[in-house]
């Protein structure tokens, strides 16, 4: 699982390093102060996921910075609900989000996240921490965000989600 996680975080991290290049080559001059609140924009997503004898459902609003046309970057909090048999979980958090729009169309994402999980069922009940690294695309029209995410740090055992496939809906205004 080490191994696993360091090469995870290394993938993330030479996307962060493109991304952030890409901002450099395409950034305007900010020209006033007030600039920096006009490329905030509020929002966040909903994740469903279905199996058999499960469900996991989230909300995860948020808050991004439009560094240009191409990345945004920001956070957001995290609260998921998961049921699967008689386990019940409840998990709450943060993240860190980037948003790469190679095309006007499409959104690659990446996204860090921390939850505190609490899990129980009739016979025990467990607290944890439990890391998520999502890597996603959508298909992007203004302000929302339809796609697919996958965990790559996805743990049968251990991870709140029902598998580590989940679709979204992202919404920014």
């Amino acid at each position: 699982m080490t191994k696993k996680l360091i090469i995870l975080s290394k993938t993330l991290i030479i996307f962060i390093f493109f991304a952030l290049c890409n901002n450099f080559c395409f950034s305007q001059n900010i020209t006033s102060q007030n600039s920096f609140w006009e490329k905030v924009r509020f929002g966040g997503g909903i994740g469903l996921g279905f199996t058999n004898g499960g469900f996991n459902g989230s909300i995860s609003p948020s808050a991004i910075y439009d560094v240009n046309t191409y990345f945004s970057a920001g956070v957001g909090l995290s609260v998921n609900y998961a049921k699967y048999d008689a386990n019940k979980f409840l998990a709450y958090g943060g993240s860190i989000v980037t948003f790469y729009n190679p095309i006007p169309l499409l959104q690659l994402s990446a996204e860090i996240e921390q939850l505190r999980v609490n899990e129980s069922n009739a016979l025990f009940e467990n607290d944890y921490w439990s890391p998520a690294l999502f890597l996603g695309a959508g298909y992007r029209s203004n302000n929302v965000t339809f796609g697919i995410r996958y965990d790559v740090l996805y743990d049968d055992n251990k991870s709140i989600y029902a598998n580590a496939w989940m679709p979204f809906v992202r919404v920014y205004f």
